[in-house]
């Protein structure tokens, strides 16, 4: 009797024990997903703090136009507040370029930071963002961002408000811009993107004179514009001639408006120049490249001052890189001594 008495007693204590664990577990995650103290206010009041597109676009949902907003390429450093009430919602340091127009990131500050709510709005079902704290509209989350989540939170500029890190001990580095035609521009980005150095890539049209051209409008050849790549590289780790040399490497610079199977001046090789250094390095390394006798032919490549980049849409961005494979020969061509 007193061994299953002891036994019992045991069991009784464990469980007790197991109980009070879990209790005191279960009241520290609660702690620690305690969301933000609400913040409620009616419209009027609202109206009287934000202005009209900000009241627009966080308390009555709204969307602003693509590239028009003050954050989507803002590169200081430091955290962004939610515009309606202060709240800390997302850090640069998980901030990136998805080539949408809109201030992209790849996770929020903390769990308690946003709200997600289901949208079926415009015929599909997103995932809507909401301020944890005054339930302002920021913009919608989408699982086709980069790692480690895979998440791309498109947010609102107007949302936002951004308050500078003033005590980073690194100063930023200086980045450079350069700019390049060689044929259809999902290959040509493919391939700079393996290139070391290179911090950001996205596709566009420039050369041209048409304004907010379309994929369709280039694709006509009436436009005057080029399909291009803009590229954002760190002059520390890759020099402009070294990126040049890429640019011969990846493409045929003898054949004049076009590209393989594609023809039309919109394929055409051209160097957009950002700077007169840029242009004089590029002009040495085209008759470099003519004296060499590497081609048949002499260089027919364009080399003239960088005018007005006009990103395309979104779906040409990183194309290959969202499609997980690479259908051109582009990025093969790299010479291993610049590759990543």
């Amino acid at each position: 009797m007193k061994i299953i008495f002891f036994t019992l007693l045991a069991v009784f204590t464990s469980c007790m024990a197991y109980s009070q664990d879990k209790d005191s577990n279960e009241t520290k995650i609660k702690e620690e997903k305690k969301m933000p103290e609400k913040i409620i206010k009616t419209d009027e009041e609202w109206k009287k703090i934000l202005t009209p597109e900000q009241y627009q676009v966080t308390r009555k949902g709204g969307t602003e136009c693509a590239f028009t907003g003050k954050f989507w390429d803002s590169k200081g450093k430091g955290t962004f507040r939610c515009v309606c009430c202060g709240n800390e919602l997302f850090s640069t340091d998980s901030k990136f370029n998805s080539g949408t127009g809109w201030p992209s990131f790849w996770k929020p500050v903390s769990g308690n930071s946003v709200i997600e709510r289901s949208d079926d709005g415009l015929g599909m079902k997103r995932i809507e963002i909401l301020c944890a704290r005054c339930d302002a509209h920021l913009g919608h989350v989408f699982e086709d961002g980069p790692k480690p989540t895979g998440l791309r939170f498109c947010i609102n500029s107007a949302a936002l408000v951004f308050v500078e890190r003033k005590d980073d001990p690194k100063p930023d580095k200086k980045l450079e811009t350069a700019t390049f035609a060689a044929g259809c521009f999902w290959g040509i980005e493919a391939a700079f993107k393996k290139v070391r150095g290179v911090k950001e890539t996205r596709v566009g049209y420039t050369g041209g004179k048409a304004e907010n051209p379309t994929y369709k409008a280039v694709c006509s050849g009436n436009t005057g514009h080029a399909e291009a790549v803009e590229i954002i590289f760190d002059p520390s780790e890759i020099k402009y001639e070294e990126l040049i040399e890429v640019f011969w490497a990846i493409h045929d610079p003898t054949t004049l408006n076009s590209q393989g199977p594609d023809f039309g001046t919109q394929y055409r090789s051209a160097i957009f120049c950002h700077s007169n250094e840029q242009k004089e390095a590029a002009e040495k390394s085209r008759k470099a490249l003519d004296e060499s006798k590497k081609y048949k032919k002499a260089p027919v490549t364009e080399i003239v001052d960088a005018g007005k980049f006009y990103p395309a849409e979104d779906y040409h961005q990183d194309y290959f890189g969202k499609k997980g494979a690479y259908s051109c020969s582009a990025a093969g061509k790299i010479p291993e001594k610049f590759l990543k």
